[in-house]
């Protein structure tokens, strides 16, 4: 009798792939997945520890699940992920419920979890923070059918003091080209058609293949050959090895979505120094202005800190005016997470809640005005969409919801077409026209 399995993923795409490795495994031996978690047998929930709404979410999440083991089928739970890895002890301690910890570098054991918990027992599984996944593993994808997350790297050596995913993912590690080369033939085959590039710190990757010198520009070229592959993005760009050569390739090869995404955290130097950025505003500056020049039009988005420790209201107002020069097309802002294990997170300057809060809302209003603005000076503007959903319209209409190739899944907004027709399926890349442009969102009609 099939075995059926229930999951949650939760934090960033990097570990959506970690997750969907576990399924791969778990149906190789036997499990069924299901969606209704009432039912399901055995419960995996990978876990974020990035900031402390991450692991309030996750800490939720787990005792919400927890609730099967009385109210559902569920005979084992195992929590799996980067809030495993940084409070084990407490974890097993504080929730009697979760039959198995699985460490960020274990995910390839979940087996010898599920066989403890058929003997009877608990098992905690941390070692090998070392470890990447491969082509050769099982992979159950969980986004839609025609676009997948490939990571390219693990771990990082960047070091920030506000970041505690060098403790808990380990030291920076790069797949080789041709593993990487070979799961993007395999989900081409299975009919993907974009590929999203992922890894702390994408653009440093191969650093530790080739004597501190990245591959990016040389896995790029190779990948950009698979057949069927029609779209590649990378998410994010660290700005350091953001060199001319990965710019000329992004302008040049036709497969390459124009958008790049660049988390720069904040842009006063004394502020980058303390959270031990390796490049200044001038740096900076001189990079945004080469893409911004650049021959064609590059989509550009970052994610900025506001209330890191010491952070004083003019420095945050530098950030406010840079914000507004610079006119991001899209941008993530976080509050400061005092995070336990990190330099910054041992200040005493913490910055107050209420501030950070204040801060946050003043950022994300001036970014929303810049985004309305750059949306509607895409109305008459001609690009590619992928459709993802059909919905009932108005008046028995259909609506298609996609996205522009300038738009990354998840993280941006979303394009709609009203009245499309039943001509459309899910997984199309249209040629669209921007008819009308709000803050996050566009409306586009479909043109030959």
């Amino acid at each position: 009798m099939s075995k059926l399995l229930g999951y949650v993923s939760l934090g960033c795409a990097k570990n959506l792939v970690d997750t969907e490795v576990m399924l791969g495994l778990l149906k190789d031996n036997g499990y069924t997945i299901t969606e209704n978690l009432i039912e399901a047998d055995l419960i995996v929930v990978n876990t974020c520890t990035f900031i402390e709404k991450a692991k309030v979410e996750s800490i939720n999440t787990i005792l919400e699940v927890a609730q099967y083991k009385q109210d559902g089928a569920c005979k084992g739970l195992i929590v799996a992920g980067c809030l495993s890895q940084q409070y084990q002890d407490e974890l097993f301690q504080e929730i009697p419920e979760i039959d198995a910890l699985i460490g960020t570098g274990a995910w390839d054991q979940v087996m010898v979890a599920v066989d403890a918990i058929e003997h009877g027992n608990r098992s905690c599984i941390m070692e090998n923070i070392t470890n990447i996944y491969d082509e050769r593993m099982p992979r159950i994808q969980t986004t839609p059918r025609y676009s997948a997350y490939v990571k390219i790297a693990e771990g990082c050596n960047n070091g920030c003091t506000f970041c505690i995913i060098p403790k808990v993912r380990g030291a920076f590690r790069s797949r080789t080209i041709q593993s990487i080369k070979t799961e993007v033939e395999r989900l081409a085959a299975a009919g993907v058609k974009e590929i999203v590039l992922i890894a702390q710190d994408t653009t440093s990757y191969g650093i530790d293949l080739n004597d501190g010198k990245p591959l990016l520009t040389n896995l790029l070229k190779e990948l950009t050959a698979v057949d069927g592959i029609e779209w590649i993005r990378m998410l994010y760009l660290y700005p350091t090895f953001f060199s001319d050569e990965l710019l000329d390739l992004i302008v040049n090869e036709p497969k390459l979505c124009k958008y790049v995404d660049i988390p720069l955290q904040h842009v006063n130097n004394d502020i980058l120094k303390q959270m031990n950025r390796r490049d200044d505003r001038s740096d900076i500056e001189r990079l945004l202005k080469k893409i911004r020049n650049a021959p064609t039009h590059i989509t550009l988005r970052t994610s900025i800190i506001v209330g890191f420790p010491g952070e004083t209201d003019e420095q945050f107002e530098e950030l406010c005016d840079f914000v507004k020069d610079i006119k991001f097309d899209n941008m993530g802002v976080f509050t400061y997470s005092q995070e336990e294990g990190t330099p910054a997170g041992a200040r005493e300057d913490q910055v107050p809640e209420d501030i950070k809060e204040e801060r946050y809302h003043t950022l994300m209003s001036i970014q929303a005005a810049i985004s309305e603005e750059n949306n509607r000076n895409l109305e008459g503007t001609v690009d590619y969409a992928m459709i993802e959903e059909i919905e009932e319209g108005e008046h028995n209409t259909l609506l298609a919801k996609g996205r522009l190739k300038s738009q990354a899944p998840d993280v941006d907004g979303n394009m709609y077409i009203e009245d499309c027709g039943d001509q459309i399926k899910p997984g199309d890349i249209l040629k669209v026209q921007v008819e009308q442009g709000f803050a996050y969102d566009v409306v586009a009609i479909v043109v030959e």
